[in-house]
């Protein structure tokens, strides 16, 4: 009993991360600092703070447009195409984010579990059948001699050879099950990175995130007769 609430207790925490994936994939695109960045691309331009009292003319605004529309966008991912990929198709979603070195990681974790899910059932199915002949008193059955020795059985009363069974079969099913909630992480584990990295990946982590302060020369005014004055120039580079 022990055991079945712990296996419950693993399946309930399960579904709750696969709900909560879901539940990403649903309000990702409400976060406004994300989605202005899907719209409108990677920042990788400049922006220059300038103590200068001149006002900017449209046509200079139309310019300063026009120079950052002639900017190539670069591709980034929908993280709700992302996780719905992940969700269909196992290793989907690092396939759709152009994250192909991940798919050994997540597939051979897929492998893994599902040669451990195969062997456990198969010893599991074994020792049932084992256990329910020597419950049976049908000790001369193969489904015994085959899994333990001979010398075993004869110099071992018949009950310990009972226990024996029965203690390998309940370790060989806790085994399975675990094999299935290892798969059922590695699942998951999935679909929440292929929507954290398609999320991210708009996220500029670069070295150049920096503020630099300069001298520059400012004009004094709109005035023909003014003069250029020096002044100081912040700018932010993201």
């Amino acid at each position: 009993m022990k055991w079945q609430r712990l296996t419950y207790r693993l399946c309930v925490v399960m579904l709750l991360c696969l709900a909560e994936a879901l539940m990403l994939t649903a309000y990702g695109q409400d976060i406004p600092r994300a989605e202005r960045r899907r719209r409108e691309g990677p920042l990788n331009d400049s922006i220059s703070l300038r103590l200068d009292t001149n006002p900017v003319t449209p046509q200079m605004l139309e310019d300063s447009l026009k120079s950052v529309g002639a900017a190539p966008k670069l591709w980034v991912p929908n993280p709700t195409k992302a996780t719905w990929m992940a969700l269909v198709i196992p290793g989907g979603g690092q396939i759709y984010n152009r994250k192909y070195w991940k798919l050994p990681i997540f597939y051979g974790g897929f492998v893994g579990c599902t040669y451990a899910l195969t062997w456990n059932n198969r010893m599991y199915k074994d020792y049932a059948n084992a256990y329910k002949d020597a419950v049976n008193n049908n000790w001369s059955a193969s489904s015994i001699t085959e899994l333990l020795p001979a010398s075993y059985i004869s110099r071992t009363s018949k009950t310990q050879v009972t226990e024996t069974l029965r203690k390998r079969k309940d370790m060989y099913r806790r085994y399975r099950d675990l094999s299935i909630f290892a798969f059922i992480g590695v699942y998951a584990l999935s679909v929440v990175d292929a929507y954290v990295d398609a999320e991210l990946s708009n996220f500029d982590i670069s070295p150049d995130l920096s503020m630099r302060v300069e001298p520059t020369l400012l004009n004094g005014g709109n005035s023909l007769r003014s003069k250029q004055t020096v002044g100081v120039q912040c700018s932010f580079t993201f």
